[in-house]
C-alpha cells in the first residue's frame, strides 16, 4: 500500500459546502427551517464518480481487535498549527464562535448537515456537537486499517477532510455504519458522497457492495 499521510492540509474546504448563518439559543432551535447544505461544485462531483468507479469492493471483516485506541487515544495536533483536531474542526464548522485564547472553541452555532438542524454549542455541554469521522474508523478497520501501522492509523483518524462537527443525536445512529446503512438528510447526500469517495482513495480504502451502490445514489443528487 502505498503511504500517503496526510498533513491536514484540506481544512476549510469542507466549510464550503456549509450554509453559514446561526442564531442564538440554547440547545436546538426549532424556529424557523431546517438549515440545508449546498452542493458541492461539478468539477469535484465528476472527480467523485470517476473515483468511485475505481475503488475496490471487498467485503467487511470481522473487525476483531478494533478498539478506538488503536486510532489514536486523543485528538492530535497532526497539523502542527498549535491546536488540536478538534478544536480546529469546531473553528471551521460551527459560526459565532467564541474561544479561549487561539485554540479553545467555548461556543457557538452550528447547522447539522446530517439533520438539517440548528444546534448550540457549549463547551459546557460538549456531547451535544460531535466531532464524527466520515468514513468510521471502526469501518476502516473492518475495511483493512487493521493492517496499516499506527502512524497511518493516528493520521486518519485526525484528518480534517475525514472530520466533520455534527449533531450528537445523529452521529450515535451512524455509529461505525458505511453509506449503505446509514444515510444524512437528502440534502447532504451529495457532499457526503462526494467526502466519503474522497477519503476512501486517499486512504486506498475499500467499500462494499452496499456502500459502492449508496454511494451512486447519493452522487447522483448532485
Amino acid at each position: 500500500m502505498t503511504r500517503r499521510w496526510r498533513t491536514g492540509a484540506g481544512i476549510g474546504v469542507l466549510s464550503a459546502f456549509l450554509l453559514t448563518g446561526c442564531s442564538g439559543g440554547v440547545g436546538l432551535t426549532d424556529s424557523g427551517p431546517s438549515t440545508t447544505a449546498s452542493k458541492p461544485a461539478e468539477r469535484s462531483v465528476s472527480q467523485a464518480r470517476k473515483d468511485l468507479d475505481g475503488l475496490r469492493v471487498a467485503a467487511e471483516a470481522s473487525g476483531s481487535g478494533y478498539a478506538r485506541d488503536r486510532f489514536g487515544v486523543r485528538w492530535k495536533d497532526t497539523d502542527h498549527n498549535g491546536c488540536d483536531q478538534r478544536n480546529d474542526v469546531l473553528g471551521r464548522d460551527l459560526r459565532e464562535v467564541k474561544k479561549r485564547g487561539r485554540c479553545v472553541v467555548l461556543s457557538g452555532t452550528l447547522n447539522d448537515p446530517y439533520s438539517g438542524k440548528r444546534i448550540t454549542f457549549s463547551k459546557s455541554d460538549a456531547a451535544e456537537v460531535q466531532i464524527d469521522h466520515v468514513y468510521p474508523l471502526a469501518l476502516a478497520w473492518r475495511m483493512g486499517a487493521s493492517r496499516w501501522p499506527e502512524d497511518r492509523r493516528e493520521q486518519f483518524a485526525n484528518d480534517h477532510d475525514n472530520l466533520l462537527a455534527v449533531w450528537g443525536v445523529p452521529n450515535r445512529q451512524k455509529s461505525d455504519s458505511g453509506p449503505g446503512e446509514w444515510k444524512p438528510q437528502k440534502a447532504f447526500q451529495c457532499t457526503y458522497g462526494v467526502k466519503y469517495v474522497e477519503v476512501a482513495k486517499e486512504y486506498e480504502l475499500p467499500v462494499s457492495r452496499s456502500d459502492r451502490q449508496a454511494l451512486e445514489g447519493f452522487l447522483e443528487r448532485c
